[in-house]
């Protein structure tokens, strides 16, 4: 993957797309931070160099065609192109700072080898969806309605769910932004991207 190449769509796509005010710092944030060299996840999904921003990528166009589907070419007068671009590229800022590398050794073709691979070093344990929302709502104001789908983005499998929280249904039955968003990373997770 062309990091820069990557780095470069997601630049285009959010700054066509995201104005309201602090937007210039969040990008500045995100520019500044691991954002565009940052894997997807460790092990699974895109877990290479610039994965999370090509993943950020993956769920954005997911989330606009899945809007479009469901709306028609009307769907922004139901979702702006501003928030399907908040929710879509946004949705995992809490990766950021998020993994480091480390050395294990591999055998290949007989003989141990010393190969990178990436690990979590989480700093802020704030959660995974509401991390998100915590570092995107530093910077730009965020709807109620962004707030929820970016905080509930993972679904079933966040840890709250697993815990017995049954505010995730509550969540999707309120805010249909959070479904649609839901289902975008699935898409993106388990039909555009690479497992490792």
């Amino acid at each position: 993957m062309d990091t820069d190449i990557v780095k470069r769509e997601f630049t285009d796509v959010y700054l066509s797309n995201v104005h309201r005010e602090g937007a210039d710092k969040l990008l500045e944030y995100l520019s500044n931070s691991d954002f565009f060299t940052a894997p997807a996840s460790a092990r699974f999904h895109l877990a290479e160099t610039g994965g999370l921003c090509k993943h950020s990528l993956n769920v954005y166009y997911r989330l606009r065609a899945l809007a479009r589907n469901e709306y028609g070419d009307d769907y922004n007068k139901v979702y702006g192109d501003e928030t399907l671009a908040v929710c879509g590229l946004l949705h995992d800022v809490c990766k950021v700072n998020y993994y480091v590398t480390e050395m294990r050794n591999v055998k290949e073709g007989g003989e141990w080898v010393k190969k990178p691979y990436f690990k979590v070093e989480e700093r802020f344990p704030y959660g995974h969806g509401e991390k998100s929302v915590f570092i995107v709502s530093q910077f730009v104001k965020l709807t109620a309605e962004e707030a929820i789908a970016i905080n509930w983005h993972m679904g079933g499998f966040d840890e709250r769910v697993k815990g017995g929280s049954y505010a995730l249904s509550e969540a999707l039955a309120k805010y249909k932004l959070a479904l649609l968003l839901h289902i975008a990373d699935l898409q993106a997770t388990y039909l555009d991207e690479e497992r490792g």
